[in-house]
């Protein structure tokens, strides 16, 4: 089982957003069960389950784990190919995220646009590694950092932006014969606090909730994503 699998084709990601699916691969990923096992579970009869595992599976997201004899019938057993899934923004391929179309270094909305690229590229990086056989050279730094003032944050980005660009500079060889682009992504927004999403989220990390202003913790997260290695 992998860790984590991208989900490039739409058929497989509207099978993976039905809740029912849903939580029937949460269940396999778990550990290997039957329709039978499953079904009181998720609280389906066992051929309703078996109707909803026959898609997973077509869509690759589940497989046969192996199979056992329970009395005169033959129970399969399957399990989820991965412990978590992404969708990739190619399975919205129409309206994916276009960051060249609008570059804004301070727009949280470009820096979206960003991130879906990033899942994207290396998702379709790991599908081509998987098929070649091949490992893929890539690295990422994660981070959080409180700052004092918006004035300190001022300052590391200023900091921040000359520092990546110097070191972009230096190492660049657009003329290297058999050299390899690599893609640097630089990331600073506010940590968000477990449990919270939406319009509460985002009052909460803009400290312009009711209440007292919370502090910021931008996290830091350069990321490398290379071709495939030989």
């Amino acid at each position: 089982m992998l860790d984590v699998t991208v989900i490039e084709d739409p058929a497989a990601a509207a099978a993976s957003l039905d809740p029912i699916r849903a939580q029937l691969l949460a269940e396999l990923a778990a550990g290997p069960a039957s329709a039978a096992m499953l079904a009181g579970k998720v609280g389906l009869p066992r051929q309703k389950v078996n109707y909803h595992l026959k898609a997973l599976e077509r869509h690759g997201l589940v497989e046969l784990a192996g199979e056992r004899r329970k009395g005169n019938v033959t129970e399969r057993l399957m399990r989820a190919t991965a412990a978590s899934y992404v969708i990739s923004p190619l399975a919205l391929a129409a309206v994916q995220p276009d960051p060249d179309r609008f570059r804004d270094q301070l727009s949280a909305r470009w820096l979206l646009a960003l991130g879906a690229r990033l899942v994207r590229d290396v998702g379709t990086l790991i599908t081509g590694a998987t098929k070649a056989r091949k490992r893929l050279a890539t690295y990422a730094l994660d981070g959080e950092v409180r700052f004092a003032s918006a004035a300190d944050r001022a300052a590391f980005i200023q900091e921040l932006t000359a520092g990546v660009g110097a070191l972009i500079r230096k190492y660049d060889s657009p003329d290297a014969e058999g050299g390899r682009d690599h893609r640097i992504v630089v990331a600073v927004h506010p940590t968000v606090k477990p449990g919270t999403s939406g319009a509460a989220g985002a009052a909460d990390a803009s400290g312009t909730s009711e209440g007292p202003k919370t502090s910021e913790a931008p996290s830091v997260a350069p990321s490398a994503v290379p071709e495939l290695t030989d």
